[in-house]
């Protein structure tokens, strides 16, 4: 069970301060959800800003390439213990030194002379969400009434949905204003005064919360996860770049090598009588292993869509940073809607998600019809509907979705199961972007800067990954167990 921790000598005012803000959780939820708001913004903002940054800082290709994957990656690596930080030593606590670690990286990344100071600070960037972003999941689970859980989840969903159209918006309006002659500089800079009004926020209307009776953090677990983590990520994250190279199957391959040690890690700890970073029993409940596939297969769809998408419009189509960012504007918009109405129609259950998989394959098949049949007339516009029923899909699909696989999870565990979950969600788009670059460049071959039927048609063959993952998501959905536990 969770508990809310107060000092045992405090007055009885403060225990109740801390029931009515536990009560009425909307102001604490608010602030934390910042937290999820930054995380997601800071991967689209610097899409943007990319050639801003190359061209500022004198940098190759290879470091604007570990600018943009090395958040990622260490976005990736650190969640499952990030979560299991916030079980043992507390999530208020834990998501403030994040917040806090957070907004110093920003100001590092702001004022980095050089691309090496820029990537350094870049993986500081991406491991401070990682110790802040769980902390949202698990205080949905614990702060907010099992009734309301659906409407938490729906404003999360509308959060992450939201905050990537945003940030490429606002990356494109930030490099363009060119403020102070500052070029890409105020995308990072925009960070610090949230920050900041956050950690304060969050000091006063957010409760703590940790497991009562959580031992010490499973070091050697946490080491070795780590390492597999980094063996499956970085060949994903680097693999297409760099021509799939020798070093990079090998390292795969050692990823499960490193996976089965982490297994037989844990259970030594837990025969000890010791508190595992992942307890394996939670991977081998169906209704888990269901949810986390389908949380996989859910983002590998998201994040290889909207790249092949964003290179087709700008490289294909010619359009600006700018323009392509204001092209997402339907798909934000329905995500918004739909994520909404998902949090009302909750009591429907596996319906309302299997609608959104469906709705969703609608859209990737309209995409490919109108990328492979509009030839050298593709237009941004062409597009528009295409983009509406997949946002439309993903908001009554993803949001939910979560919600449906950590509803089951015992309370000692959320934290747990959290940092799984949103590990899975950074491998799913990984692999997703992986497999979709491999069909898209393979088809583009040589086609040149500004030939829209080349690009439509590498558009239109990446897409029908996306609408096989749909299709699984549909089908698998049938098997993915009712109600709570």
């Amino acid at each position: 069970m969770t508990q809310i921790p107060l000092s045992e000598t405090a007055p009885a005012r403060r225990h109740a301060a801390a029931a009515d803000r536990t009560a009425t959780p909307w102001r604490a939820l608010s602030v934390v959800l910042s937290g999820a708001f930054m995380a997601v913004l800071d991967t689209f903002i610097v899409l943007v800003a990319a050639p801003a940054i190359r061209s500022g800082l004198h940098a190759s290709a290879a470091d604007v390439q570990l600018i943009l994957a090395g958040y990622q990656l260490t976005y990736a690596i650190g969640l499952i213990t990030g979560a299991r930080l916030g079980d043992l030593l507390g999530r208020k606590r834990m998501f403030m030194t994040g917040m806090a670690l957070f907004t110093l990286a920003s100001v590092a990344c702001a004022l980095a002379g050089s691309a090496d100071a820029l990537i350094a600070a870049r993986l500081a960037q991406g491991l401070s969400a990682s110790v802040m972003f769980p902390q949202v999941l698990s205080m949905i689970q614990v702060l907010v009434p099992d009734a309301q859980r659906p409407k938490a989840f729906s404003a999360l969903g509308a959060v992450i949905g939201v905050s990537g159209t945003i940030g490429q918006l606002l990356g494109g309006v930030l490099v363009a204003a060119h403020l102070f002659g500052s070029s890409w500089r105020p995308v990072f800079w925009v960070n610090v005064p949230v920050g900041l009004l956050t950690l304060v926020l969050a000091a006063v209307y957010v409760p703590e919360s940790r497991v009562s009776g959580a031992r010490r953090l499973d070091l050697p677990g946490a080491a070795v996860l780590t390492v597999a983590l980094f063996l499956l990520v970085v060949p994903l994250i680097e693999g297409r770049e760099r021509g799939w190279p020798v070093w990079t199957w090998c390292s795969l391959a050692g990823s499960a090598l490193a996976f089965a040690a982490f297994a037989a890690v844990e259970r030594r700890v837990e025969a000890r009588g010791g508190a595992p970073l992942v307890r394996l029993r939670l991977l081998r409940e169906r209704p888990f292993v269901i949810g986390m596939t389908l949380v996989v297969l859910a983002y590998a769809g998201i994040n290889s869509y909207y790249l092949v998408l964003s290179l087709t419009l700008q490289d294909g189509l010619g359009t600006s940073a700018l323009g392509a960012a204001f092209a997402y504007v339907p798909s934000a918009v329905a995500f918004f809607a739909t994520n909404l109405l998902a949090g009302r129609l909750a009591h429907h259950g596996r319906r309302v998600l299997r609608a959104g998989a469906l709705v969703g394959a609608a859209g990737y098949a309209t995409t490919i019809a109108v990328a492979a049949g509009a030839g050298h007339g593709l237009r941004p516009w062409h597009l528009a509907l295409c983009l509406l029923l997949i946002g439309a899909g993903n908001g009554l699909l993803v949001p939910p979705l979560l919600g449906a696989v950590l509803s089951r999870i015992a309370p000692s565990e959320t934290g747990m199961a959290s940092g799984v979950l949103s590990t899975g969600q950074q491998v799913g788009g990984a692999v997703g972007v992986a497999v979709a670059g491999v069909l898209y460049f393979g088809t583009l071959g040589g086609g040149t800067h500004g030939d829209a039927g080349t690009y439509g048609h590498a558009l239109a063959c990446a897409t029908a990954l996306h609408l096989g993952l749909a299709v699984a998501i549909f089908v698998l959905l049938r098997y993915l167990p009712g109600g709570r536990r």
